[in-house]
Protein backbone atom coordinates (compact mmCIF):
# COMPACT_ATOMS: atom_id res chain seq x y z
CA UNK A 1 0.00 0.00 0.00
CA UNK A 2 3.17 2.35 0.56
CA UNK A 3 2.97 3.43 -3.32
CA UNK A 4 -0.55 5.05 -2.29
CA UNK A 5 1.08 8.16 -2.44
CA UNK A 6 2.80 8.41 -5.49
CA UNK A 7 -0.24 7.28 -7.48
CA UNK A 8 -2.20 9.75 -6.26
CA UNK A 9 0.59 12.68 -6.97
CA UNK A 10 0.51 11.41 -10.69
CA UNK A 11 -3.42 11.09 -11.38
CA UNK A 12 -4.38 14.62 -8.68
CA UNK A 13 -5.33 16.51 -11.46
CA UNK A 14 -7.51 13.66 -12.61
CA UNK A 15 -9.20 13.12 -9.66
CA UNK A 16 -10.45 16.18 -8.93
CA UNK A 17 -11.45 17.03 -12.91
CA UNK A 18 -13.60 13.63 -12.54
CA UNK A 19 -15.25 14.63 -9.08
CA UNK A 20 -15.82 18.07 -10.77
CA UNK A 21 -17.58 16.43 -13.46
CA UNK A 22 -19.52 14.43 -11.47
CA UNK A 23 -20.72 17.59 -8.98
CA UNK A 24 -21.64 19.60 -12.37
CA UNK A 25 -24.62 17.54 -12.59
CA UNK A 26 -27.88 18.53 -10.52
CA UNK A 27 -28.82 15.01 -9.13
CA UNK A 28 -31.49 16.95 -6.07
CA UNK A 29 -33.53 13.72 -5.62
CA UNK A 30 -35.96 16.28 -3.81
CA UNK A 31 -37.31 17.55 -7.33
CA UNK A 32 -39.40 15.63 -9.44
CA UNK A 33 -37.71 17.76 -12.19
CA UNK A 34 -34.21 16.95 -12.08
CA UNK A 35 -35.31 12.81 -11.98
CA UNK A 36 -33.10 13.07 -15.49
CA UNK A 37 -30.22 14.34 -13.65
CA UNK A 38 -30.35 11.96 -11.00
CA UNK A 39 -30.74 8.95 -13.60
CA UNK A 40 -27.57 10.11 -15.28
CA UNK A 41 -25.40 10.57 -12.31
CA UNK A 42 -26.12 6.84 -11.22
CA UNK A 43 -24.87 6.38 -15.28
CA UNK A 44 -22.06 8.58 -14.14
CA UNK A 45 -21.10 6.65 -10.95
CA UNK A 46 -21.47 3.01 -12.63
CA UNK A 47 -19.38 3.77 -15.53
CA UNK A 48 -16.89 5.09 -12.89
CA UNK A 49 -17.00 1.57 -10.84
CA UNK A 50 -16.38 -0.16 -14.21
CA UNK A 51 -13.06 2.01 -15.07
CA UNK A 52 -11.66 1.40 -11.32
CA UNK A 53 -11.79 -2.24 -11.72
CA UNK A 54 -15.02 -3.62 -11.00
CA UNK A 55 -15.79 -7.40 -12.14
CA UNK A 56 -19.48 -6.36 -11.93
CA UNK A 57 -21.21 -3.10 -12.07
CA UNK A 58 -25.20 -2.46 -12.47
CA UNK A 59 -27.48 -0.16 -12.26
CA UNK A 60 -30.25 -1.58 -10.03
CA UNK A 61 -34.01 -0.64 -10.35
CA UNK A 62 -35.55 0.04 -7.28
CA UNK A 63 -39.50 1.88 -6.91
CA UNK A 64 -37.61 4.97 -6.60
CA UNK A 65 -34.27 6.18 -7.73
CA UNK A 66 -31.56 3.67 -8.58
CA UNK A 67 -28.86 1.94 -6.70
CA UNK A 68 -25.42 1.70 -8.59
CA UNK A 69 -23.82 -1.62 -7.30
CA UNK A 70 -20.60 -3.13 -8.24
CA UNK A 71 -17.96 -5.84 -6.76
CA UNK A 72 -14.72 -7.22 -7.18
CA UNK A 73 -13.92 -10.84 -6.03
CA UNK A 74 -10.32 -11.61 -4.93
CA UNK A 75 -11.24 -14.87 -3.19
CA UNK A 76 -14.29 -15.89 -1.38
CA UNK A 77 -12.67 -17.35 1.75
CA UNK A 78 -11.71 -13.81 2.22
CA UNK A 79 -13.10 -11.13 4.49
CA UNK A 80 -15.95 -8.67 2.29
CA UNK A 81 -15.92 -4.91 2.77
CA UNK A 82 -19.38 -3.29 1.34
CA UNK A 83 -18.85 0.48 0.57
CA UNK A 84 -22.17 2.51 1.03
CA UNK A 85 -22.78 5.97 0.17
CA UNK A 86 -25.39 8.45 -2.30
CA UNK A 87 -25.16 10.24 -5.27
CA UNK A 88 -27.94 12.25 -4.52
CA UNK A 89 -27.88 15.70 -2.79
CA UNK A 90 -29.50 18.35 -0.95
CA UNK A 91 -31.25 21.04 -2.96
CA UNK A 92 -29.13 24.02 -3.62
CA UNK A 93 -31.53 27.08 -1.41
CA UNK A 94 -31.01 29.64 -1.12
CA UNK A 95 -29.75 30.54 -4.55
CA UNK A 96 -28.58 33.70 -3.21
CA UNK A 97 -26.03 33.46 -0.69
CA UNK A 98 -23.83 31.37 -2.88
CA UNK A 99 -20.43 32.86 -4.39
CA UNK A 100 -20.07 30.56 -6.95
CA UNK A 101 -23.29 28.60 -8.69
CA UNK A 102 -24.15 25.57 -6.78
CA UNK A 103 -23.03 23.34 -10.14
CA UNK A 104 -20.94 24.72 -11.54
CA UNK A 105 -17.50 23.68 -9.19
CA UNK A 106 -15.15 25.69 -8.57
CA UNK A 107 -11.45 25.24 -6.59
CA UNK A 108 -10.71 28.03 -4.23
CA UNK A 109 -8.36 28.32 -1.17
CA UNK A 110 -9.70 28.91 2.61
CA UNK A 111 -8.37 29.52 5.44
CA UNK A 112 -9.25 26.08 6.61
CA UNK A 113 -7.95 24.65 3.13
CA UNK A 114 -4.92 26.57 1.81
CA UNK A 115 -4.50 23.67 -0.66
CA UNK A 116 -8.11 24.57 -1.83
CA UNK A 117 -11.38 23.27 -1.62
CA UNK A 118 -13.73 22.58 -4.22
CA UNK A 119 -17.55 24.35 -3.86
CA UNK A 120 -20.51 22.61 -5.00
CA UNK A 121 -23.60 21.18 -3.66
CA UNK A 122 -22.71 17.85 -3.01
CA UNK A 123 -18.75 18.39 -2.73
CA UNK A 124 -18.68 17.15 0.86
CA UNK A 125 -22.06 15.33 0.89
CA UNK A 126 -21.54 12.67 -0.55
CA UNK A 127 -20.01 12.94 -3.76
CA UNK A 128 -17.11 13.73 -3.24
CA UNK A 129 -16.42 11.57 0.07
CA UNK A 130 -18.11 8.44 -1.86
CA UNK A 131 -15.41 9.44 -4.67
CA UNK A 132 -12.64 8.67 -2.52
CA UNK A 133 -13.87 5.22 -2.09
CA UNK A 134 -14.08 4.66 -5.92
CA UNK A 135 -10.70 5.87 -6.34
CA UNK A 136 -8.58 4.08 -3.71
CA UNK A 137 -10.26 0.66 -5.37
CA UNK A 138 -9.27 1.69 -8.29
CA UNK A 139 -5.68 2.53 -7.28
CA UNK A 140 -6.05 -0.77 -5.22
CA UNK A 141 -7.16 -2.91 -8.53
CA UNK A 142 -5.40 -1.59 -10.75
CA UNK A 143 -1.64 -2.35 -8.88
CA UNK A 144 -2.85 -5.93 -7.81
CA UNK A 145 -3.20 -4.76 -4.22
CA UNK A 146 -6.69 -5.45 -3.03
CA UNK A 147 -6.25 -7.65 -0.23
CA UNK A 148 -9.71 -8.71 0.17
CA UNK A 149 -13.13 -8.99 -1.63
CA UNK A 150 -15.36 -5.32 -2.26
CA UNK A 151 -18.80 -4.89 -2.92
CA UNK A 152 -19.77 -1.30 -3.32
CA UNK A 153 -23.43 0.17 -3.31
CA UNK A 154 -24.44 3.62 -4.20
CA UNK A 155 -28.32 5.04 -3.62
CA UNK A 156 -30.03 7.75 -4.86
CA UNK A 157 -32.49 8.57 -2.35
CA UNK A 158 -30.51 9.18 0.77
CA UNK A 159 -31.61 12.66 1.05
CA UNK A 160 -34.79 12.22 0.75
CA UNK A 161 -34.71 9.23 3.32
CA UNK A 162 -33.74 6.48 1.63
CA UNK A 163 -36.94 5.05 1.10
CA UNK A 164 -36.95 2.69 -1.51
CA UNK A 165 -33.53 0.92 0.01
CA UNK A 166 -35.51 -1.04 2.56
CA UNK A 167 -36.69 -3.21 0.48
CA UNK A 168 -33.68 -3.39 -1.92
CA UNK A 169 -31.83 -4.81 1.20
CA UNK A 170 -34.48 -7.51 1.79
CA UNK A 171 -34.52 -8.47 -2.16
CA UNK A 172 -31.03 -8.57 -2.33
CA UNK A 173 -29.39 -10.07 0.85
CA UNK A 174 -27.30 -12.67 -0.44
CA UNK A 175 -25.58 -10.02 -2.92
CA UNK A 176 -25.34 -7.38 -0.53
CA UNK A 177 -23.48 -10.61 2.37
CA UNK A 178 -20.10 -8.39 4.04
CA UNK A 179 -18.07 -8.56 7.32
CA UNK A 180 -18.01 -5.15 7.32
CA UNK A 181 -19.94 -1.54 6.31
CA UNK A 182 -17.56 1.09 5.13
CA UNK A 183 -19.13 4.96 5.19
CA UNK A 184 -17.87 8.12 4.71
CA UNK A 185 -20.66 10.37 4.99
CA UNK A 186 -19.30 12.53 8.33
CA UNK A 187 -16.56 14.32 9.49
CA UNK A 188 -13.56 14.53 11.55
CA UNK A 189 -12.78 16.85 14.17
CA UNK A 190 -9.80 19.13 12.20
CA UNK A 191 -7.33 18.20 9.51
CA UNK A 192 -4.91 17.45 12.21
CA UNK A 193 -7.15 15.98 14.70
CA UNK A 194 -8.71 12.76 12.83
CA UNK A 195 -11.39 10.74 14.27
CA UNK A 196 -13.55 8.19 13.85
CA UNK A 197 -17.83 8.83 14.37
CA UNK A 198 -18.88 5.88 16.70
CA UNK A 199 -22.02 7.71 17.20
CA UNK A 200 -25.17 9.08 15.07
CA UNK A 201 -28.68 10.25 16.12
CA UNK A 202 -31.83 8.81 15.16
CA UNK A 203 -34.35 10.98 13.26
CA UNK A 204 -38.15 11.39 13.61
CA UNK A 205 -39.31 14.51 10.90
CA UNK A 206 -42.77 15.66 10.22
CA UNK A 207 -45.02 18.35 9.04
CA UNK A 208 -47.44 20.16 10.86
CA UNK A 209 -50.70 22.01 9.71
CA UNK A 210 -53.01 24.00 11.05
CA UNK A 211 -55.77 24.88 9.70
CA UNK A 212 -58.83 28.03 11.03
CA UNK A 213 -61.13 29.60 9.02
CA UNK A 214 -62.11 28.10 5.96
CA UNK A 215 -60.90 30.89 4.17
CA UNK A 216 -58.18 33.73 4.05
CA UNK A 217 -60.07 36.58 5.87
CA UNK A 218 -59.27 40.53 5.89
CA UNK A 219 -57.28 41.14 8.55
CA UNK A 220 -59.31 44.48 9.25
CA UNK A 221 -62.91 42.98 9.13
CA UNK A 222 -61.73 39.65 11.27
CA UNK A 223 -58.80 40.74 13.40
CA UNK A 224 -59.30 40.30 16.75
CA UNK A 225 -62.32 37.76 16.42
CA UNK A 226 -61.27 34.46 14.94
CA UNK A 227 -58.13 32.81 15.59
CA UNK A 228 -55.13 33.36 13.49
CA UNK A 229 -53.32 29.89 12.12
CA UNK A 230 -50.13 31.51 12.07
CA UNK A 231 -50.16 32.73 15.52
CA UNK A 232 -51.61 29.79 17.28
CA UNK A 233 -48.83 27.45 15.16
CA UNK A 234 -46.03 30.00 16.59
CA UNK A 235 -47.61 29.60 20.07
CA UNK A 236 -47.79 25.80 19.79
CA UNK A 237 -43.96 25.38 18.57
CA UNK A 238 -42.82 28.34 21.47
CA UNK A 239 -44.32 25.46 23.78
CA UNK A 240 -42.51 22.95 22.75
CA UNK A 241 -39.33 23.59 24.96
CA UNK A 242 -39.61 24.76 28.68
CA UNK A 243 -37.20 27.22 30.26
CA UNK A 244 -34.32 25.10 30.62
CA UNK A 245 -34.83 24.09 26.67
CA UNK A 246 -35.76 20.64 27.56
CA UNK A 247 -38.34 19.49 24.94
CA UNK A 248 -41.88 19.09 26.80
CA UNK A 249 -43.40 16.56 24.59
CA UNK A 250 -45.04 14.24 26.75
CA UNK A 251 -42.75 10.77 28.06
CA UNK A 252 -40.55 12.10 24.87
CA UNK A 253 -37.38 11.60 27.54
CA UNK A 254 -38.30 8.32 28.73
CA UNK A 255 -36.10 6.15 26.89
CA UNK A 256 -32.90 8.84 26.49
CA UNK A 257 -29.58 6.89 27.13
CA UNK A 258 -27.89 8.75 29.85
CA UNK A 259 -24.41 8.74 29.45
CA UNK A 260 -22.22 8.00 32.60
CA UNK A 261 -19.82 10.70 33.61
CA UNK A 262 -16.78 8.59 32.89
CA UNK A 263 -17.97 8.50 29.45
CA UNK A 264 -18.78 12.14 29.31
CA UNK A 265 -15.12 13.15 30.62
CA UNK A 266 -13.73 11.08 27.72
CA UNK A 267 -15.63 12.84 25.29
CA UNK A 268 -14.58 16.15 26.77
CA UNK A 269 -11.28 15.24 25.58
CA UNK A 270 -11.66 16.23 22.20
CA UNK A 271 -10.24 19.62 21.23
CA UNK A 272 -13.63 22.35 20.88
CA UNK A 273 -12.79 26.38 21.10
CA UNK A 274 -16.53 27.57 22.34
CA UNK A 275 -15.28 31.02 20.85
CA UNK A 276 -13.86 29.70 17.78
CA UNK A 277 -17.23 27.77 17.51
CA UNK A 278 -19.31 31.08 17.93
CA UNK A 279 -17.06 33.35 15.96
CA UNK A 280 -17.32 30.38 12.89
CA UNK A 281 -21.05 31.06 13.38
CA UNK A 282 -21.33 34.66 13.86
CA UNK A 283 -23.39 34.48 17.27
CA UNK A 284 -22.89 36.06 20.79
CA UNK A 285 -23.93 33.12 22.29
CA UNK A 286 -24.95 29.82 22.08
CA UNK A 287 -28.33 28.10 22.73
CA UNK A 288 -29.41 24.43 24.51
CA UNK A 289 -30.33 22.11 26.69
CA UNK A 290 -29.67 23.21 30.56
CA UNK A 291 -26.81 21.32 32.31
CA UNK A 292 -25.04 20.29 28.80
CA UNK A 293 -22.19 21.45 27.02
CA UNK A 294 -22.37 22.86 23.75
CA UNK A 295 -20.41 19.41 22.54
CA UNK A 296 -22.67 17.05 24.34
CA UNK A 297 -25.88 19.23 23.03
CA UNK A 298 -25.17 18.11 19.88
CA UNK A 299 -23.77 14.68 19.82
CA UNK A 300 -25.55 12.46 23.19
CA UNK A 301 -28.82 14.77 23.58
CA UNK A 302 -32.33 14.73 21.22
CA UNK A 303 -33.23 17.80 20.19
CA UNK A 304 -36.05 19.79 18.58
CA UNK A 305 -36.31 21.65 15.71
CA UNK A 306 -38.38 23.86 13.12
CA UNK A 307 -36.58 23.30 9.93
CA UNK A 308 -39.55 25.70 7.89
CA UNK A 309 -42.02 27.56 8.91
CA UNK A 310 -44.96 29.17 6.02
CA UNK A 311 -48.59 30.76 5.71
CA UNK A 312 -50.08 33.47 4.77
CA UNK A 313 -48.74 36.02 2.13
CA UNK A 314 -45.11 36.70 1.78
CA UNK A 315 -44.88 38.61 -1.42
CA UNK A 316 -43.74 41.79 -2.12
CA UNK A 317 -45.72 44.53 -0.46
CA UNK A 318 -49.03 44.28 1.79
CA UNK A 319 -51.54 42.09 1.62
CA UNK A 320 -53.61 42.58 4.89
CA UNK A 321 -54.73 38.76 5.42
CA UNK A 322 -55.67 36.46 8.11
CA UNK A 323 -54.23 32.98 6.02
CA UNK A 324 -56.73 29.77 6.30
CA UNK A 325 -53.62 27.79 7.03
CA UNK A 326 -50.38 28.10 8.67
CA UNK A 327 -47.38 25.51 8.08
CA UNK A 328 -44.06 23.94 9.28
CA UNK A 329 -41.82 21.46 9.27
CA UNK A 330 -40.11 20.04 12.43
CA UNK A 331 -37.09 17.57 13.02
CA UNK A 332 -36.49 15.48 16.18
CA UNK A 333 -32.79 14.02 16.46
CA UNK A 334 -32.90 11.11 18.63
CA UNK A 335 -29.96 9.41 20.97
CA UNK A 336 -29.59 5.05 21.59
CA UNK A 337 -33.22 3.72 22.90
CA UNK A 338 -35.52 6.22 21.04
CA UNK A 339 -37.39 4.44 18.44
CA UNK A 340 -38.54 6.71 16.14
CA UNK A 341 -41.87 5.73 15.16
CA UNK A 342 -42.72 5.69 18.80
CA UNK A 343 -41.23 9.33 19.00
CA UNK A 344 -43.45 10.43 16.00
CA UNK A 345 -46.33 8.86 17.79
CA UNK A 346 -45.75 10.70 20.87
CA UNK A 347 -45.09 13.99 19.25
CA UNK A 348 -48.51 13.91 17.21
CA UNK A 349 -50.44 13.52 20.28
CA UNK A 350 -48.80 15.85 22.02
CA UNK A 351 -49.24 18.32 19.37
CA UNK A 352 -53.14 17.30 19.17
CA UNK A 353 -53.78 17.70 22.80
CA UNK A 354 -52.53 21.36 23.04
CA UNK A 355 -54.21 22.82 19.64
CA UNK A 356 -56.51 25.40 21.36
CA UNK A 357 -60.84 25.16 20.13
CA UNK A 358 -61.55 27.21 17.02
CA UNK A 359 -58.20 25.33 14.92
CA UNK A 360 -57.96 21.96 13.57
CA UNK A 361 -54.07 20.41 13.73
CA UNK A 362 -52.96 17.59 11.17
CA UNK A 363 -49.51 16.22 11.53
CA UNK A 364 -48.20 14.37 8.27
CA UNK A 365 -44.78 11.79 9.58
CA UNK A 366 -42.22 11.65 6.40
CA UNK A 367 -39.18 9.96 7.10
CA UNK A 368 -37.28 8.85 9.95
CA UNK A 369 -34.28 6.91 11.51
CA UNK A 370 -32.88 4.71 14.06
CA UNK A 371 -29.64 6.09 16.45
CA UNK A 372 -26.51 3.69 16.05
CA UNK A 373 -23.43 3.34 18.12
CA UNK A 374 -20.31 1.73 17.26
CA UNK A 375 -17.92 -0.64 19.67
CA UNK A 376 -15.29 0.63 19.57
CA UNK A 377 -13.35 -2.88 20.45
CA UNK A 378 -14.42 -4.09 17.21
CA UNK A 379 -11.82 -5.34 14.26
CA UNK A 380 -13.71 -3.07 12.46
CA UNK A 381 -13.07 -0.22 14.42
CA UNK A 382 -9.51 -0.62 15.40
CA UNK A 383 -8.44 -1.46 11.68
CA UNK A 384 -9.93 2.38 10.98
CA UNK A 385 -7.94 3.48 14.06
CA UNK A 386 -4.72 2.10 12.79
CA UNK A 387 -5.67 3.33 9.09
CA UNK A 388 -5.80 6.74 10.19
CA UNK A 389 -2.94 6.33 12.83
CA UNK A 390 -0.91 5.09 9.48
CA UNK A 391 -1.62 8.31 7.09
CA UNK A 392 -2.02 11.17 9.74
CA UNK A 393 0.67 9.93 12.72
CA UNK A 394 -1.97 10.13 15.06
CA UNK A 395 -4.47 8.18 16.80
CA UNK A 396 -8.11 9.09 15.89
CA UNK A 397 -10.38 10.42 18.53
CA UNK A 398 -13.66 8.46 19.01
CA UNK A 399 -17.05 11.02 18.55
CA UNK A 400 -19.98 10.70 19.00
CA UNK A 401 -22.44 13.27 16.28
CA UNK A 402 -25.25 14.95 15.76
CA UNK A 403 -26.01 14.05 12.12
CA UNK A 404 -28.45 11.11 11.36
CA UNK A 405 -27.79 8.13 8.45
CA UNK A 406 -30.45 6.06 9.28
CA UNK A 407 -29.19 3.04 6.44
CA UNK A 408 -26.20 2.47 9.28
CA UNK A 409 -29.41 0.79 11.43
CA UNK A 410 -30.82 -0.50 9.20
CA UNK A 411 -27.87 -2.61 7.76
CA UNK A 412 -27.75 -3.92 10.88
CA UNK A 413 -31.33 -4.99 11.24
CA UNK A 414 -31.25 -6.46 7.89
CA UNK A 415 -28.04 -7.29 6.76
CA UNK A 416 -26.45 -8.16 10.48
CA UNK A 417 -23.72 -5.97 9.52
CA UNK A 418 -21.90 -3.52 11.65
CA UNK A 419 -20.48 -0.57 10.56
CA UNK A 420 -17.62 1.94 10.40
CA UNK A 421 -17.92 5.60 9.72
CA UNK A 422 -14.51 7.08 8.14
CA UNK A 423 -15.90 10.18 7.26
CA UNK A 424 -12.62 12.92 6.05
CA UNK A 425 -15.28 16.72 5.75
CA UNK A 426 -14.82 19.32 8.37
CA UNK A 427 -18.05 20.78 10.22
CA UNK A 428 -17.06 23.98 8.91
CA UNK A 429 -17.40 22.65 4.95
CA UNK A 430 -21.13 23.97 5.07
CA UNK A 431 -23.05 20.91 3.75
CA UNK A 432 -27.01 21.51 3.30
CA UNK A 433 -25.98 25.04 3.15
CA UNK A 434 -24.91 27.29 0.80
CA UNK A 435 -21.21 26.85 -0.17
CA UNK A 436 -21.05 24.08 0.60
CA UNK A 437 -17.44 22.99 -0.07
CA UNK A 438 -14.77 19.93 0.38
CA UNK A 439 -11.33 20.29 1.10
CA UNK A 440 -8.60 18.90 -2.06
CA UNK A 441 -6.29 17.53 1.04
CA UNK A 442 -9.86 15.91 3.04
CA UNK A 443 -10.47 14.25 -0.38
CA UNK A 444 -6.72 13.23 -1.14
CA UNK A 445 -6.26 12.26 2.07
CA UNK A 446 -9.25 9.77 2.37
CA UNK A 447 -8.16 8.18 -1.15
CA UNK A 448 -4.91 7.76 0.72
CA UNK A 449 -6.55 6.12 4.21
CA UNK A 450 -8.90 4.10 2.68
CA UNK A 451 -6.89 1.03 1.40
CA UNK A 452 -4.90 0.47 4.76
CA UNK A 453 -8.42 0.38 6.01
CA UNK A 454 -8.85 -2.77 3.67
CA UNK A 455 -5.27 -4.07 4.62
CA UNK A 456 -5.68 -3.99 8.37
CA UNK A 457 -9.13 -5.19 8.44
CA UNK A 458 -8.21 -8.41 6.07
CA UNK A 459 -4.72 -8.91 8.16
CA UNK A 460 -6.85 -8.70 11.70
CA UNK A 461 -9.64 -11.43 10.46
CA UNK A 462 -7.14 -13.72 9.10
Amino acid sequence: MDQIKSYIASHKDRFLNELIELLKIPSISADPAYSKDVLKTAEMVEQSLKDAGCDITEICETKGYPVVYGEKTVDSKLPTILVYGHYDVQPPDPMDLWTSPPFEPVVKTTELHPDGAIFARGACDDKGQMYMHVKAIEFMTKNDLLPCNVKIMIEGEEEVGSDSLADFLEDHKEKLANDIILISDTGMIANDVPSITTGLRGLSYVEVEVTGPNRDLHSGIYGGAVPNPINVLNKMIASLHDEDNRITVDRFYDKVEEVSAEERAEMAKAPFDLEDYKNALDIDDVYGEKGYSTSERYSIRPTLDVNGIWGGYTGEGAKTVIASKAYAKISMRLVPHQDPDEITELFIKHFEAIAPKGVKVKVTPHHGGLPYVTNMDSLGYKAAAKAYEKTFEKTPIPERTGGSIPIVALFEQVLNSKTILMGFGLDSDAIHSPNEHFGVWNYLKGIETIPYFYKYFTEMNS
